[in-house]
Order: structure tokens, then sequence, then C-alpha cells
């Protein structure tokens, strides 16, 4: 008999560790609000203060670059907006314009995408500053057998997913193009 308890003590701490072991690295990143990052597709509405010819929408194109009038293909993908309007003033300011004005505006954000333990999985449009309760609420609330300490995200253009714990005292938020996924509970 205490050979039979041996065994099965030795594969429950098998079964077990191996059920640890499948669950995606826990992240290392914070839980911070994330500025948007520009990417392919985006499009802009740039405006130029005074400068009607050069005030319009434009779009990134897949190879992350904006063509601008008088200062070319601009790299643009992984900029904020903010970060992209002084790229565009101080290319003006060389010799275009004097103390040019730029604001630049996103028109269409990415959507993020949600699958597993909620109630209608799919693809939803983003918001600024989107947390994951908030995903949960657009995709319907969890199902009953949803785990609710923990969801795992693969960040957009990562090819890994990584465990993130839910609590009410931390924000998980997302971004643009990240696919969230549910587990489900087991106890």
């Amino acid at each position: 008999m205490p050979r039979v308890l041996h065994a099965i003590a030795i594969l429950s701490v098998l079964v077990l560790g191996g059920c640890a072991a499948a669950l995606p690295p826990l992240a290392t990143d914070r839980y911070e609000a994330p500025a948007y990052r520009l990417a392919a597709g985006d499009r802009l509405r740039i405006q130029v203060f005074g400068e009607e010819a050069l005030s319009r929408e434009y779009v990134i194109t897949s190879a992350g670059d904006l063509s601008f009038p008088l200062l070319g293909d601009l790299a643009a993908a992984g900029k904020t907006p903010t970060e992209l309007q002084q790229v565009i003033g101080q290319g003006l300011a060389q010799g275009y314009l004097n103390d040019p004005r730029v604001n630049v505006e996103v028109l269409n954000l990415r959507p993020f995408y949600i699958l597993g333990e909620v109630s209608k999985a799919g693809e939803y449009p983003y918001a600024s500053n989107l947390s994951v309760f908030q995903a949960v609420a657009l995709a319907g609330g969890y199902t009953y057998r949803a785990d609710r300490s923990r969801v795992f995200i693969r960040k957009a253009g990562s090819d890994r997913e990584y465990t993130y714990k839910l609590s009410d005292s931390k924000t998980v938020y997302i971004q643009p193009g990240d696919t969230i996924r549910i587990g489900e509970r087991y106890f």
C-alpha cells in the first residue's frame, strides 16, 4: 500500500508540474497606460498652421513610412503622434518654414482581439487607456468557467504570449493589435 501512495504522490507532482510549465511566462513590464505607437495602416490628419497645401490626411505605408511633402519619406512606425509632430516640425524648420506649428491626429485606432472564456470573442475597436476589464466588458463579460485571476496577452507583432496577474489594485492596459486570451479555471 505505501508503494501505491508513493506512486500516486509522484504522479500528482508530475501532473501538476506539467500544468504549471504549460503557462506562458509571467510578464515583466509595468502596469502603466501605454502611449499610442503609430504603425502601418494608421490614418493621420496632419495640420501645419497657415499651410493648407501641407494640411491633409496621410496614411502610414506598410513599410512604416509617411510620405510628407518637402520632407520625403519619414519613419513613422513606432513613434507616438507627438514624436512624429516634432520630427515634421523640425524638418520644416530647416529652410522651409519659420516656426512651423504642426499637429498630428490619429483618425483610426487599430483594433484589439479577445478570445477564450468571454461571451463574444472577436475583434473590437481600441480606445485610449483601455484595460483588460474594459476589454472583457466589450466582449460581453466572462463565461462561468473563466479564470479571473490572470490573463494571457500577446502583444502586437510578438510571437509570444505573457501572463498578467489580475487584481483590484493593478490595472492591466492593452494596446492596439494585442490579442487577449481569457483562460479557463480548473478549480
